[in-house]
């Protein structure tokens, strides 16, 4: 499985940007996908997962209510649609997915995750 992460950009903040990550593979549906970022001198933390259905989902508290990850499961793509940008929200977003049995599996810890797509890089300023 490959993961291609797009959709960064610069904006101020309460701007609102949407962040896309297509993968390869006939098995996309089979597989929990999520979205952790990582801000220069710090430790990359979880952002958002979506379960393989898209019935289930899950959000860091510093972005729930802000940002809604969805995924399209015929183009083989997550969604990450994020508002009320903050600069705080400054990072290089990293998309992963794991193959997923279980709908309600939304794992928040990265070593759950198998594959991982290259960063794209979100600058907000204030």
């Amino acid at each position: 499985v490959q993961l291609q992460a797009s959709g960064g950009g610069s904006v101020q903040a309460g701007g609102s940007l949407r962040l896309s990550c297509v993968t390869s593979g006939r098995t996309f549906g089979s597989y929990a996908v999520g979205w952790f970022r990582q801000a220069p001198g710090k430790e990359s933390e979880f952002v958002a997962a979506i379960g393989y259905s898209g019935d289930n989902t899950r959000y860091s508290d510093s972005v729930k209510g802000r940002f809604i990850i969805s995924r399209d499961n015929v183009k083989s793509t997550v969604y990450l649609q994020m508002n009320n940008l903050k600069p705080e929200d400054t990072a290089a977003y990293y998309c992963a997915a794991t193959r997923s049995s279980s709908s309600p599996y939304v794992p928040s810890v990265k070593g759950s995750y198998t594959y991982w797509g290259q960063g794209t890089l979100v600058t907000v300023s204030s």
